[in-house]
């Protein structure tokens, strides 16, 4: 199958919420902005965006029982949805952009616990840089923004 058609698959750590994307990314970066940082605790996390038309619910439950959605004074047209039984947010939609982002880290895994079709999915740039917590030294390229989009730092 080629990478066009391919779908992918992911969802919150409790079960309720999963969801599946098709095709290839527009975008898979490691992501440093703030609004990352403090949505996730983490220093960068792994984004993956597609457009808002591959992406679609799989959970048998309605929307409404099993997803909360809400969007950030900073950014309103980023609407972020999450699980209501383990707080886990899943998605985040970018309405002026319509596209859907995802998180590698909550991407079905194999049995060793690797994500599945990594070559696929893995990150080729770091985004929002800028405002990193740390300093990280991969071969990947540096951007102060969206990669090819801005300024790149390294």
């Amino acid at each position: 199958m080629t990478g066009e058609h391919k779908v992918y698959k992911g969802g919150c750590i409790c079960g309720a919420v999963s969801y599946q994307v098709v095709g290839k990314p527009v975008r898979n970066a490691y992501c440093h902005c703030t609004l990352c940082q403090r949505l996730n605790g983490s220093a960068f996390i792994h984004t993956i965006h597609y457009p808002a038309a591959a992406f679609m619910w799989t959970h048998g439950e309605l929307q409404q029982d099993v997803i909360e959605t809400y969007s950030t004074n900073s950014k309103p047209w980023k609407i972020r949805s999450c699980c209501i039984k383990c707080g886990c947010c899943v998605s985040s939609h970018n309405t002026k952009t319509d596209r859907i982002s995802v998180w590698g880290a909550q991407l079905e895994r194999d049995e060793h616990g690797r994500i599945k079709e990594w070559e696929d999915l893995k990150p080729k740039a770091h985004i929002f840089y800028g405002t990193r917590m740390l300093d990280v030294h991969d071969s990947l390229l540096k951007w102060e923004g969206y990669d090819g989009e801005s300024e790149r730092l390294g």
